[in-house]
């Protein structure tokens, strides 16, 4: 039998099944408070880039803007935040509400504790490695 040249396991799917656990472990965490674990990043990046099109944060969190919109829907209607004009007919941008503000402070709470769990426990160092690694693996896919 020839030797098998193609590296397994499949990056792809390695890395989706980590994201669906890690996405169950996150949410749990977060289900004292009404967010999951995608509105919170997407509050959070909403909140780093105030006054920027909503373009930049669905680049900033990889993702394309008919998701980054169907994402914001919920929060819109909760009122945890209001889509503007942007700079120009066709831009948008986003201003987290003072209820999306005590929202997104107290998941943070929980987020902080698992995710001081899940890297203890992992290890910091192997951690900073890991994340150094993802880049890295992300970098190596996207290059032609």
């Amino acid at each position: 039998m020839p030797l098998q040249t193609v590296p397994i396991p499949c990056a792809c799917t390695s890395i989706k099944k980590l994201s669906r656990v890690l996405g169950r472990v996150y949410d749990a965490a977060l289900a004292a408070s009404p967010m999951n674990v995608t509105q919170l990043a997407v509050l959070r990046c909403i909140g780093r880039r105030t006054g920027e099109p909503l373009m930049h944060v669905a680049e900033e969190l990889e993702m394309d803007r008919s998701s980054l919109y169907r994402a914001l829907d919920p929060m819109v209607r909760d009122n945890w935040l209001k889509i503007t004009s942007g700079i120009d007919a066709r831009s948008r941008t986003a201003v987290i509400t003072p209820k999306g503000y005590r929202i997104l402070k107290k998941a943070g709470k929980h987020w902080e504790k698992v995710q001081t769990r899940v890297v203890e426990r992992f290890g910091r160092r192997e951690w900073a490695a890991f994340v150094a690694n993802v880049e890295k693996l992300r970098v190596c896919a996207e290059a032609e």
